[in-house]
């Protein structure tokens, strides 16, 4: 007979395994929920605690909602066409202009619209650019994957782990500034300096800049005056301790709205496209962290928590790096989740809090299982012809992610 906490174990390993290597190349939500109904049926969680697990998710779920209706408007308007194709306009030629251009448009769209938005909307727009202007699409790409994270901390609404780690009561935005603003600066600093040394070949020539940009139409214009709205008032809600989910749900539904209304097209070509399984995906890792926590793993991570905490510094330093590296283990949604239990019941100082949020944000960049973004990203690049292999990544990701990592906690640390 085997025991109950290694039945939960062995459970959960297999579902996030199947989540991050997609067998059957059946999609990662049809694993999540698989394993969550596994351990529901078998007795091994109680059908309370999951239900309670999955209304956790609450604020996630209209989060992610919200932003997948912005993108996709966005998208189907031309928006990103039109901001890749002005990019590789105003390189003049230069390669190496080109990368600095995509890098700094991937900032601002992780900034604004979460790091989902860069890794699925951005990147086929950038592949289609670099073909345009042929130039070797990969250094572009990999800026894309790599700022997608990066700059996941510039706000708190530039990437769902953030509303994950904090449980959903996310700090006020001066206080948000006051711990990240040096930080995320330094990861996307060092990010760029460690991606352009390690991509100096295929970024050293030059391009064609003569590439065809339709004007941006009406609805394209009305989506991104509909961004700059939703992050004025995400930026408020923040500032003043509300909750984004609601807050971004309803700016994304009215902003696709609007732009149906004013183009006189049908929002189901907009529901139709956005990929919904990210809902059932999150909820089913709720569950599976909930069954981890019922098996005491979350006891076990407390008590090392609490140890760390009595030199805070020391602990910062300890818990986001080993953050950081296991979210390529297991993703970083169900490792932010776990953090997220063991942070509620330990009460760890903010100095470690905000580690760990710099480990779960930026730690994914190593590998390509490392965050649900990366992954997205990595079927968009399939979807257009190109493919990185395992091996490939991850010898771009050791020479990016691990300065970064270093100089986004030394910068934390100098701050206090």
């Amino acid at each position: 007979m085997i025991p109950a906490n290694a039945a939960t174990l062995g459970i959960c390993a297999a579902a996030i395994a199947g989540v991050i290597g997609r067998p059957f190349r059946w999609p990662e939500a049809i694993w999540a929920v698989l394993g969550a109904v596994v351990l529901l049926l078998v007795g091994l969680l109680p059908w309370s605690e999951a239900l309670v697990a999955v209304g956790k998710g609450t604020d996630v779920y209209l989060f992610l909602i919200g932003m997948m209706l912005l993108s996709e408007t966005a998208r189907q308007q031309g928006l990103f066409d039109w901001i890749a194709a002005t990019a590789a306009r105003h390189a003049k030629g230069s390669a190496s202009r080109l990368f600095v251009l995509v890098y700094l448009t991937g900032i601002v769209t992780t900034t604004f619209l979460s790091n989902d938005a860069t890794a699925v909307v951005l990147t086929p727009a950038v592949y289609a650019t670099a073909r345009r202007a042929r130039v070797d699409p990969l250094p572009l790409l990999f800026a894309c994957a790599l700022i997608a994270n990066a700059a996941s901390f510039v706000l708190p609404i530039s990437n769902p782990a953030n509303l994950v780690l904090y449980g959903g009561t996310m700090p006020p935005l001066g206080q948000w500034f006051a711990s990240f603003a040096l930080p995320s600066a330094a990861s996307i600093l060092v990010t760029f300096l460690a991606l352009r040394w390690v991509e100096r070949e295929g970024i050293g020539g030059t391009c064609h800049s003569d590439v065809e940009r339709t004007a941006l139409s009406r609805g394209g214009r009305i989506a991104l005056g509909g961004i700059v709205l939703t992050a004025t008032v995400l930026l408020a809600a923040s500032a003043l301790d509300v909750e984004l989910g609601l807050p971004t749900c309803i700016a994304g539904v009215a902003c696709s709205l609007a732009v149906c209304l004013l183009t006189r097209s049908s929002p189901l070509g907009i529901v139709r496209d956005v990929a919904w399984s990210v809902l059932p995906l999150v909820a089913g890792l709720f569950v599976l962290v909930a069954a981890l926590d019922h098996a005491g793993v979350t006891r076990q991570i407390v008590a090392a928590l609490r140890n760390l905490a009595t030199d805070p510094a020391h602990g910062a330093l300890v818990s986001g790096t080993v953050l950081a590296f296991a979210s390529n283990l297991i993703n970083n949604l169900p490792a932010g989740l776990i953090a997220s239990t063991a942070v509620a019941q330990a009460h760890p100082p903010r100095l470690i809090v905000d580690a760990l949020l710099i480990g779960v944000d930026l730690g994914p960049n190593l590998s390509i299982t490392g965050s649900l973004a990366t992954i997205l990203w990595l079927q968009a690049i399939r979807r257009e012809g190109e493919d990185v292999t395992f091996w490939r990544f991850l010898k771009v990701g050791a020479a990016t992610m691990i300065p970064a990592l270093a100089a986004a906690l030394g910068a934390r640390l100098l701050l206090g």
